[in-house]
């Protein structure tokens, strides 16, 4: 009776360290990063990971090999979903959202993204759940000369809120926050 324990007590060992190795590994590739915003009583979280360009094509026709295609979901980062926290609640892109976690995902495209805004946190960044989906809204990018080679999440404070910047590549995509 006691053999059966020990060999399933070491296999459940070999797993969890097993694991917790393969997301070191794949982590020192796209690193975790924290984009915060804090003013006049509204915080914004936005925990990532940052992948990097390594001379690929980022953003294109799925036909050339594009690493994140054109009208496609892409999970906004790397590893795990992109999880976006609001201490209150907000207008994003001009739609309502609650206080609370979400994940954060996007479908880019040639001259305008979508955001979606999903009520499911902690998945891995490729098993995504539309039903989850409480919001999916046009959202505005711009195009800059100088090239970012790591993913980047970052703020840029507006006259009445504040613009969440993707960034990655010579695109930034812009999601306007304002406080509800």
């Amino acid at each position: 009776m006691r053999r059966p324990l020990l060999i399933g007590a070491i296999v459940v060992v070999v797993l969890v360290v097993a694991f917790i190795a393969f997301r070191s590994y794949t982590k020192s590739f796209s690193p975790e990063a924290v984009a915060e915003y804090s003013r006049d009583g509204l915080n914004i979280t936005a925990t990532y990971s940052r992948p990097s360009k390594k001379g690929r094509l980022l953003f294109g026709l799925e036909k050339d090999n594009a690493l994140v295609p054109y009208d496609k979901v892409w999970r906004t980062g790397a590893n795990e979903a992109t999880v976006v926290e609001f201490n209150q609640d907000v207008l994003v892109a001009g739609k309502l959202v609650k206080a609370g976690a979400y994940s954060l995902w996007t479908i880019p495209g040639p001259g305008k993204w979508k955001v979606i805004i999903n009520k499911e946190t902690g998945q891995w960044g490729t098993n995504y759940n539309d039903g989850q989906d409480i919001l999916r809204q046009d959202i505005d990018i711009r195009i800059r000369p100088e090239v970012a080679e790591r993913f980047t999440i970052y703020f840029e404070e507006q006259p009445k809120g504040v613009n969440m910047i993707l960034r990655w590549d010579q695109t930034e995509a812009i999601v306007p926050i304002q406080a509800n």
